[in-house]
């Protein structure tokens, strides 16, 4: 067969060269990140032992050693039945019942390998007979009863593989079946191969070859095969019914096929779809579509208006091996309704869904923009806020104030220029943005004194305030723009007959100031500028008996400064909070001190509203007295009627844990809101301060202010309340009070408050 050559060397070198190649293939496949790739890694391993027996019986001219080559042959093929299970299940998976491989077919292989290494022993299975090959000793197989054995175990699980394979060819698409079949037809191939060495004596096996090539296929096969056919196929498909118009031409510009929307696209059908190109420059312009580009994208409007088409258009081409210009491919995807929807959510995005104007983030942005182009125009930033909307709302129901915002709106819009910029920003809250030469104030007072809605049955008459801020930095934000414009209502918000309202120095000043001391708070507190100052409390003899805690700030630049000067700053933006646990602390500290030296004096502390929503007031006080182990009943709690104003029933429940926990409640300003003597009734107080600034004199002419606090102060008896009146300023006042029932009293009559010294000095004897 093999000629000029000995017959044995060219057969050991084939078999290194496959068993090179088998090894390669085992490594790659396991390194492979697809799933089969394990199971084809172990079938490649698999062929290694009875490559490597052969080449151990071809190179030996010793028994011993040709003995050891053909354990490796008879070994190494059980390992490939075995290997062959498990790639067989992994490569046909899918187009059976997906049952797992019997077990017992790897108990079949393993006994049959025991009973193979029994041979050494028994010798039952083969022995080896020497012959000449090439002139030179070979020993060749002499089978025996075992050899029978394990060629029957081995052909039954490798006629179990076929037919597993025969069924995967069967059961999947025509177009996978050569994936298949290829295999199928090398395992045929090989088992022929083999079964001809078994029955012709041929000294070397060599359907090893077959065992080899069969690695490599199934390496190819099972990682790196597609089958080109099934990919033509479907790139075919696809490109059929693909949403958007394909067309593809040859290299001279001739267009040989196209889709159905292509076809729709330019009016053509398949027997003159050549016409397509025509039908291309007719839509989009002559010379537009085939040019010397090899590849180009753009996007094209045809018509305009609420007609424009929107199409995106790209153009590739295709080459051959050589380089040479084998065609090309135009793909045309109508964008309208895309872009149609991406105008939508910008619109969306940027105008309010009520009144169509600009949303606030919007408006700020395009004034940026204006500014920033128009830097040397002068603006006014107004500030358009609807007075008492809620109530719009409540009375007229809600759809009458969604009209009402829509008037709103369209009243702005007809009046602005192009110039001018306007959006809502929140609610019932509008922003305008417009040059100076353009505001007309004293038009825009008679048109918003006058201003009302109406849904044909109904008119209403609606309160607008407009702040105005005149912009001289062009720098600063556009929000602080308009926070300064918001700031200027402040000056009208109880005026019915102006309605504009501008942002000068002295708000600017106002709002400077109430930035520094609000920066200043915490370490004035610390630093104890802020202290406790004292004003007595007199019983109905004049005995001084406690005192009320009011809050007041030594500054160390400023001087004294009166509580007006920070407390009503400190209420709006909520740092009052801070103020009073400070003074309850300072309070119960003193409180401490005086049980300590035995003196017998209470103190009263403020709870302003903020405290109930930025602190647990009950907790806070009762951990102050619990911290300097004072009696409750010494630190009174002061709660002004406006608290009551907000959440009656909170505010109650809190009062009531408060005279639970040993506190003595006292309602102050009592007379100064219109709610009190509804309130009083449920209102769990003890102490009730009267305010005798809102009654007058109690020696008026009339006498009607004596007759007030008289029923006032019998009132609060009959109800088991203690009357405290305070703002006493004369004797004639203390007295006709003490004549009227009154039981406690505190005023300038007495002392005004004082620092901690001086009120001992002044109280304590």
């Amino acid at each position: 067969m093999v000629r000029g050559m000995d017959t044995r060397i060219f057969y050991l070198v084939l078999y290194i060269i496959l068993a090179l190649a088998v090894g390669f293939c085992a490594f790659s496949a396991r390194r492979s990140k697809k799933e089969i790739g394990r199971a084809v890694a172990l079938l490649e391993l698999s062929f290694l032992p009875p490559l490597i027996g052969h080449i151990i019986i071809i190179f030996s001219e010793y028994e011993e050693i040709s003995f050891v080559g053909y354990y490796f042959y008879f070994i190494g093929m059980n390992c490939i039945m075995a290997a062959l299970i498990k790639f067989t299940d992994a490569y046909c998976k899918g187009t059976g019942k997906g049952q797992k491989p019997p077990k017992f077919m790897f108990v079949m292989l393993t006994a049959d390998s025991v009973q193979l290494l029994m041979n050494i022993f028994f010798g039952h299975a083969f022995s080896i007979e020497s012959i000449d090959v090439s002139d030179r000793p070979y020993y060749r197989l002499v089978p025996h009863l075992g050899q029978t054995i394990h060629r029957v175990v081995d052909y039954f699980i490798f006629f179990a593989s076929l037919l597993i394979f025969i069924m995967a060819i069967r059961n999947t698409a025509r177009i996978y079946r050569e994936r298949y079949t290829v295999i199928l037809a090398s395992f045929i191939l090989v088992c022929v191969w083999q079964t001809f060495y078994i029955f012709s004596r041929t000294p070397i096996d060599r359907s090893m070859i077959g065992f080899g090539a069969l690695g490599l296929l199934v390496y190819y096969f099972s990682l790196h095969y597609r089958p080109l056919r099934l990919l033509d196929r479907m790139l075919s498909n696809i490109a059929a019914e693909l949403p958007m118009a394909l067309f593809v031409f040859d290299p001279f510009g001739k267009c040989i096929w196209t889709n159905e929307p292509g076809m729709k696209l330019t009016s053509v059908g398949m027997r003159n779809v050549e016409d397509a190109t025509e039908g291309l420059e007719r839509i989009f312009g002559k010379g537009s579509i085939i040019r010397n580009e090899k590849q180009w994208a753009e996007s094209r409007v045809i018509g305009s208006g609420d007609s424009a088409t929107y199409y995106s258009v790209i153009m590739n081409s295709v080459s051959d091996e050589a380089d040479q210009l084998a065609g090309s491919f135009l793909v045309i995807r109508d964008n309208t309704e895309e872009q149609l929807r991406l105008k939508r959510e910008l619109y969306n995005s940027t105008h309010d869904s009520l009144t169509g104007l600009y949303t606030k983030q919007h408006l700020y942005e395009c004034i940026r923009r204006k500014l920033d182009e128009n830097s040397g125009t002068h603006y006014f930033a107004a500030f358009v806020d609807v007075k008492n909307f809620k109530i719009v709302n409540d009375v007229f129901s809600s759809a009458f104030g969604d009209l009402a915002l829509k008037q709103i709106a369209e009243s702005i819009r007809s009046r602005m220029t192009e110039r001018c910029v306007y959006g809502r920003l929140a609610g019932d809250t509008f922003g305008v943005f417009v040059p100076v030469g353009e505001f007309n104030a004293e038009t825009l007072e008679a048109e918003l004194e006058s201003f009302a809605v109406t849904d044909g049955s109904v008119e209403h008459h609606l309160l607008i305030h407009l702040g105005v801020y005149e912009v001289t930095d062009t720098n600063i934000d556009v929000s602080v723009m308009f926070d300064r414009a918001h700031l200027a209502l402040s000056t009208i918000t109880d005026e019915y007959k102006r309605h504009i309202a501008y942002y000068d120095n002295k708000l600017r000043e106002k709002v400077l100031w109430d930035q520094q001391i609000t920066s200043e708070v915490r370490d004035a507190v610390a630093q104890m500028q802020i202290r406790p100052y004292l004003q007595p409390i007199a019983d109905a003899e004049g005995k001084v008996i406690g005192a009320e805690a009011l809050a007041r700030w030594i500054h160390p630049g400023r001087g004294f400064m009166p509580p007006s000067a920070f407390i009503p700053v400190f209420e709006k933006n909520g740092m009052i909070v801070e103020v009073d646990r400070h003074i309850w602390r300072c309070a119960c500290r003193t409180l401490a001190d005086w049980k300590e030296r035995g003196v017998d004096l209470f103190l009263s502390v403020n709870i302003s509203p903020k405290d109930f929503y930025f602190t647990d007031v009950v907790c806070e006080l009762k951990a102050l007295v619990e911290e300097f182990g004072i009696e409750p009943s010494k630190l009174r709690i002061e709660i002004t009627e406006t608290v009551m104003m907000s959440d009656a029933e909170e505010r109650m429940l809190t009062m009531d844990q408060l005279r639970e926990a040993g506190f003595i409640v006292e309602m102050d300003d009592f007379g100064s809101g219109y709610s009190s003597l509804n309130l009083l009734k449920d209102m769990p107080v003890d102490v009730l301060k009267i305010d005798m600034k809102f009654l007058s004199d109690t020696d008026d002419k009339t006498g009607r202010s004596r007759t007030i606090v008289h029923n006032i102060i019998r009132l609060a008896e009959e109800l088991g309340i203690v009357s405290l009146t305070e703002g006493v300023e004369t004797e004639q006042q203390y007295r006709s009070l003490a004549e009227m029932g009154c039981k406690l009293f505190q005023g300038y009559y007495f002392a005004k408050p004082m620092p901690l010294e001086e009120f001992e000095a002044f109280a304590i004897k």
